[in-house]
C-alpha cells in the first residue's frame, strides 16, 4: 500500500512539473505573440524587464520583511506593506521641514528620522497588539495584522490625505532626474540605489543570521521556539526585534522607491500584498527565496502590462500568486509553516 501510494504522488508530480512547464511556455508564446502586434524588439523586452527590477527589488524588500516576522513568529504580517508607505511619506515630510542643512544632508538626516519612526511603529504594533494575544491561535494573529493595516492607513489618510507627494532623486537631489543609457536601453539613476540597497540588506541579514549571537538566537527560535526558551532565549524579545527589523527593512524599501514614484497613503495595500507573492514563492522561509520571487515578480508583471495594458499590471501578480499555490505550494526553495509564539 505504501509502494502504490509513493508510486501514485511520483507520478502526481510528475503530472504536475509537465503541466507547469506547458502552461509557462504557452505564456511566454502569448507575450511573444502580443509583443509582436505591437512590434517589440529585443531593446523593449530588455528596458522592461530593466525597469521590472526596479519594482521588484522593492518587492523583494517587502518579502524579506514577511520572512522575517513568520521565521520567527510564525504570522503572516498583512501591516508589512504600511511600513513601506511609512518610510516613503515619512522621507518626504521630515525632508519637508526647514531643517537649515544642505539638500544632501537634509535629505540623509530625513531618511534616518523616516526610519527611526517606522521602526517604532513596528515595536508598537509588535507590543500593543501581537503580545497580548499571542497565545491566539494563527488565524487570529493574522486579523490582527490586517487590522493594524487598516488603522496605520486610516490614520496616514488623516495626516497626509489623499494627494501624491514627491521625494527627490538621490542622485540628482531635487533637480532633473539623471539617467543613463546604454544603446536604446534607458536607465534611471535610481534605480542603481535601489538594487544596491536591496543586495546590501539582503547581504547585511545574511551576516546578521548566520554571524551574529543575535542572529543565531532569531535562528533558534524560528526552528524551535521551546527549546531555544530553555536555552535562555525569549521568544518575546525576539518577536519583537523580528517587527523592528522588518519595518526597516519595508521603510528602505519605500525610501528608495519614493523618488520614481508619487507616493500616497494608500500605497501600501497592492504593494504589500505583492511582497507577499514574493514571500510565497520562497515558502515564506527563505530569504533568497522571497528576492528571487520578487524580482521574478517585477519582471513577469511589468512585460505583461508592457504587451497589455498598464491597467492590468496588478491583476497579473495575483494570477501568479494562483500559479504558484497550485504547481508549487512550497515555493521555490520549498517552506514549511512554523507554529505562533506560545510563551
Amino acid at each position: 500500500m505504501q509502494f502504490l501510494r509513493r508510486s501514485w504522488m511520483a507520478d502526481l508530480k510528475r503530472i504536475r512539473t509537465a503541466t507547469m512547464v506547458i502552461v509557462v511556455a504557452a505564456l511566454v508564446g502569448l507575450v511573444l505573440y502580443l509583443g509582436g502586434r505591437e512590434h517589440f524588439g529585443p531593446d523593449q523586452y530588455v528596458q522592461l524587464a530593466v525597469d521590472g527590477l526596479s519594482g521588484g527589488s522593492v518587492y523583494a524588500l517587502i518579502g524579506l520583511g514577511f520572512v522575517v516576522i513568520h521565521d520567527v513568529t510564525g504570522i503572516v504580517n498583512f501591516a508589512q506593506g504600511e511600513f513601506v508607505m511609512l518610510g516613503a511619506m515619512l522621507s518626504v515630510t521630515f525632508n519637508n521641514m526647514d531643517f537649515p542643512l544642505p539638500p544632501v544632508a537634509k535629505l540623509a538626516l530625513a531618511i534616518f528620522l523616516a526610519l527611526a519612526v517606522t521602526t517604532l511603529v513596528g515595536v508598537l504594533i509588535a507590543r500593543a497588539a501581537i503580545y497580548p494575544a499571542r497565545r491566539s491561535p494563527v488565524l487570529a494573529l493574522i486579523v490582527i495584522t490586517i487590522g493594524a493595516d487598516i488603522a496605520t492607513r486610516a490614520l496616514a489618510l488623516l495626516i497626509w490625505g489623499t494627494r501624491p507627494y514627491f521625494l527627490p532623486a538621490f542622485t540628482s537631489m531635487g533637480l532633473a532626474d539623471k539617467t543613463l543609457h546604454w544603446g536604446d536601453i534607458i536607465l534611471q539613476a535610481q534605480y542603481f540605489w535601489i538594487w544596491g540597497v536591496g543586495a546590501i540588506i539582503l547581504i547585511g541579514l545574511f551576516f546578521f543570521f548566520e554571524r551574529t549571537l543575535i542572529g543565531k538566537a532569531l535562528r533558534a527560535c524560528a526552528i524551535n521556539r521551546k527549546a531555544a526558551q530553555l536555552m535562555g532565549i525569549s521568544p518575546s524579545r525576539m518577536s519583537l526585534l523580528a517587527f523592528s527589523l522588518a519595518a526597516a527593512i519595508g521603510a528602505m524599501g519605500g525610501i528608495v522607491m519614493a523618488p520614481i514614484t508619487r507616493p500616497t497613503y494608500d500605497m501600501g495595500l497592492v504593494l504589500g500584498l505583492k511582497g507577499f507573492v514574493a514571500a510565497i514563492m520562497g515558502g515564506l522561509v527563505s530569504l533568497p527565496g522571497a528576492v528571487v520571487g520578487g524580482l521574478l515578480l517585477g519582471v513577469v508583471e511589468n512585460i505583461g502590462a508592457g504587451v497589455t495594458s498598464s491597467g492590468y499590471k496588478d491583476i497579473i501578480a495575483f494570477v501568479l500568486l494562483v500559479f504558484i499555490l497550485l504547481f508549487s505550494p512550497r515555493g521555490i526553495f520549498g517552506g514549511g509553516e512554523k507554529g505562533v509564539e506560545d510563551a
